[in-house]
């Protein structure tokens, strides 16, 4: 099932209250247990995306699933994918935290504020 999913900094060095204004908000394939389903993925590929929210500035892009593992990606290529840590062992449910490498290499926590 494709579920809305809503991913916010968690605390960090230069968000030490973490922030609501930098994330993620992603349509995803999930499973009851909330974890990443690829047979939903494989047969909805066209349902499934990302906006990512930055202060003032927002991107948009598509879920993959590779050899690696989860990423999303803003355009075609790998370059700039940014992967989902360990994507297919965790659960995108309220109050847990996800870890996302992102272009710039660094590495950020965020918090699952909402699934619906």
């Amino acid at each position: 099932m494709i579920r809305q999913v809503r991913l916010e900094l968690a605390r960090c060095h230069e968000f030490p209250d973490g922030s609501s204004d930098h994330g993620y908000e992603l349509a995803l394939p999930l499973m009851a247990g909330g974890r990443l389903d690829r047979e939903t993925w494989l047969a909805h590929r066209d349902s499934v995306g990302f906006r990512r929210f930055w202060g003032g500035d927002e991107e948009r892009g598509e879920i993959k699933h590779a050899r690696r593992g989860w990423s999303l990606a803003f355009a075609s290529g790998t370059d700039d994918d940014e992967i989902i840590f360990k994507g297919d062992e965790h659960r995108f449910a309220e109050g847990e935290y996800v870890s996302i490498k992102e272009r710039d290499g660094v590495t950020r926590t965020f918090r699952v504020v909402t699934v619906k």
